[in-house]
């Protein structure tokens, strides 16, 4: 897992990064130092509990003396590395990226800062050409099952949601990558049913999705009615009860009635991840009308 912080030695490198002088530890990556220096960084297919796989490039930086363009979730720091995170290279480069991104799929339901890194870049995808013409994934939502919804129209490829099920998580190892250029895409194995897939309904797939290709069948049937007001939801940090290891719930309410689960990534005991009686439990002890 992408815990760098708690395997790097004492020992500390000074680094420049957009001219201030920073140290860091040995073994930390450039978005580490970033993250120490409160330069804010873009990411999306990074997270604190998921091993990097440097496919969005949203987060490159300019490195004094590389010729290319580095992504700064994996790339670790150097003694006198000299970091740009604002130069007109990397804005024109993350710019672009999520322009592409966005001209591709539906963005509406992503992250609320994935928004804000668009606004404060200046992405317009609408130059790219009609939507209607160029989405790379247009296609229904897959609605196999009570307990959640994949709507592919929605997926970046980040491979956050493989990366969950796979090494870092889960070792299910039920969703990947398939197809090639413009057909690839997150399939099951043969593309089969996913009641039918070895998928265990951990739901660590959900939680880790940032534009909402993945969520709770609870939150696509009340987006789809338009009563779904994260706004209004309270937020209620628990225990779970079907077992004695202590996986911390965050339970979401609205209307005095439970429509997710999710856990601190940065909880001791589940990193965020769940099984399927943490994530989905709630629906037995508390149904919902």
């Amino acid at each position: 897992m992408n815990k760098t912080s708690a395997n790097s030695s004492e020992t500390l490198v000074e680094i420049t990064i957009d001219g201030k002088n920073i140290s860091v530890s040995e073994g930390s990556t450039i978005l580490d130092a970033c993250k120490q220096a409160n330069i804010d960084t873009p990411t999306l297919c990074w997270a604190e509990n998921l091993t990097p796989v440097n496919v969005c490039r949203v987060c490159v930086v300019e490195v004094e003396g590389s010729r290319p363009l580095v992504p700064s979730c994996s790339r670790p720091v150097e003694k006198e590395m000299v970091v740009s995170t604002d130069s007109e290279r990397v804005n024109t480069s993350r710019r672009m990226v999520l322009e592409l991104l966005a001209s591709s799929v539906e963005m509406d339901r992503a992250e609320k800062e994935i928004h804000e890194w668009m606004a404060h870049y200046g992405s317009n995808p609408e130059r790219m050409g009609s939507s209607n013409q160029i989405k790379t994934s247009t296609q229904p939502a897959k609605i196999q099952d009570e307990l959640y919804v994949r709507d592919y129209e929605r997926c970046i490829l980040c491979y956050k949601c493989v990366e969950a099920c796979g090494d870092d998580a889960q070792h299910t190892f039920a969703i990947a990558t398939a197809g090639r250029g413009f057909e690839a895409h997150i399939s099951t194995e043969f593309d089969i049913e996913l009641p039918e897939s070895a998928c265990v309904y951990c739901g660590n797939c959900i939680d880790v999705c940032p534009t909402g290709a993945l969520v709770f069948k609870t939150e696509h049937d009340m987006r789809e009615d338009d009563s779904w007001d994260p706004d209004s939801q309270k937020v209620t940090q628990t225990i779970c009860g079907f077992c004695g290891v202590g996986c911390n719930l965050e339970l979401h309410t609205q209307d005095e009635e439970i429509v997710k689960v999710t856990s601190p990534s940065d909880h001791s005991v589940t990193d965020g991840h769940l099984c399927i009686k943490g994530r989905f439990g709630w629906q037995h002890a508390h149904p919902k009308n």
